[in-house]
């Protein structure tokens, strides 16, 4: 048998695949890093869009969660990086019924955040696993339960509160303060993270033989093929259902099972750019909500005046994202604006008119296919299940779906890829 070109190919430069690629250099394998697109990073990319007037801009991931605990950060404190505490930057502001917040009504909000979750642990407790709408409907007495699964399962999750698992969302539960890397993630991760890696960007990974003699993987793209000993596959669930990468043979039953039950959710960044005077009396660097009724209407939160620029920034999440991403930019513009009108009236209509605008547009993205994925109800285990070892280690898979707790960002992302290299360490040693 003809010795394979690679000790380990990884299919993705994003965190997952930096993070894998990084481990096994350290270890001196030989390893290489298949990119399709044509940057490393992934779902961490800082843009500049002269939309808005060329200030950076991060497409998707913009902080470090649980920063104390964070390796990102420890890399980033060596390397010199300045980091913003994003909570000490933020103001916050609660509207009510079309008014601001009372005091009684803030300190209600802050305590139903407990409430839920401890409803969401009792009912666990009781039935295993429950979605995270059930929650909501246990609560049925609590006027902020809507406003919690808002927040938590489209928002923040970008998953239906109906098909979320309430189990999932509690094992990722995170806590701690965040951090900004200050000029964007994506700008830190293209900065720090790529340097001394072997990787080939624009070679998309068509096809993926595995199980060869002695687990050896052939890797097929638009380049040619490569073999190596082991294959650490980081793309996103929403790729690996999507049948653009095959896999021969076929994915073991639990594998494709896993999968199947952590869905890509959907999120979309709309800004829009003021061209008057007016900042809606709201401080910079202000967030914006409100409280949301049992009609399940539709929940936009807004930040005001980021880092003290001149655009508003709103976060549209789970399935209105998907539906709103169908219909075009001029709907997701639409949809923001009419969230805005509804908070501050028809000034905003004077403040914005003629100013740029941008959304972000992930479900379009062909090597992403939606924002992160979650875990749908009684299959919290998915995550346990896509990132243990197949083929005795020679195949792995990584990325923020198969990571506890950082589920769906850069740190788990990172962290899923070193575990993988680990494990393939440990399969491929004599």
């Amino acid at each position: 048998m003809p010795s394979p070109d690679l000790d380990v190919v990884v299919i993705g430069a994003g965190l997952a695949g930096l993070g894998a690629a990084t481990a096994l250099r350290d270890v001196g394998l030989r390893c290489r890093v298949l990119e399709a697109a044509g940057r490393i990073g992934g779902r961490a990319w800082t843009t500049y869009p002269e939309a808005l007037g060329g200030a950076w801009f991060d497409m998707g991931a913009f902080w470090f969660h649980d920063a104390a605990n964070n390796p990102l950060v420890d890399i980033a404190r060596r390397h010199g990086e300045t980091l913003l505490r994003s909570d000490e930057l933020r103001t916050e502001r609660t509207l009510v019924d079309g008014h601001l917040a009372t005091e009684a009504e803030r300190a209600d909000y802050d305590a139903a955040w407990p409430r839920f979750e401890a409803a969401a642990d009792a009912l666990i407790a009781r039935h295993g696993d429950v979605s995270m709408a059930d929650v909501t409907r246990h609560l049925a007495d609590d006027p902020w339960a809507p406003t919690i699964e808002a927040w938590e399962a489209p928002v923040i999750c970008t998953a239906p509160a109906d098909r979320f698992s309430a189990l999932d969302w509690r094992r990722n539960a995170l806590c701690g303060f965040n951090l900004v890397p200050e000029g964007g993630i994506g700008a830190f991760v293209s900065r720090r993270l790529g340097q001394g890696l072997d990787v080939r960007l624009n070679t998309p990974v068509r096809r993926i033989r595995w199980g060869g003699a002695g687990g050896q993987v052939t890797v097929e793209t638009d380049r040619g093929a490569i073999t190596a000993r082991a294959c650490i596959v980081t793309v996103s669930t929403g790729v690996l259902a999507s049948g653009a990468l095959a896999f021969d043979p076929p994915l073991p039953t639990e594998v494709q099972d896993a999968v199947a039950n952590l869905p890509m959710g959907m999120a979309i960044k709309v800004a829009l750019r003021a061209t008057g005077a007016d900042r809606l009396d709201l401080p910079p660097h202000c967030s914006v909500d409100r409280r949301v009724g049992r009609e399940a209407d539709p929940f936009v939160p807004f930040q005001f005046w980021p880092f003290g620029r001149d655009y508003v920034q709103g976060w549209i999440g789970g399935p209105l994202a998907w539906d709103l991403a169908a219909a075009g930019q001029d709907a997701i513009i639409d949809h923001a604006m009419g969230q805005l009108r509804a908070l501050f009236g028809a000034r905003v209509d004077r403040l914005f008119v003629g100013g740029g605008r941008f959304v972000t547009g992930w479900d379009a993205d062909p090597w992403v296919r939606g924002a992160y994925c979650y875990a749908t109800p009684h299959h919290a285990d998915a995550r346990d299940r896509l990132g243990a070892p197949v083929a005795d280690g020679h195949l792995m898979f990584a990325g923020e779906g198969c990571n506890i707790p950082y589920a769906g960002t850069v740190a788990g992302a990172w962290i899923s890829g070193q575990d993988a290299a680990k494990a393939v360490g440990a399969c491929l040693a004599p």
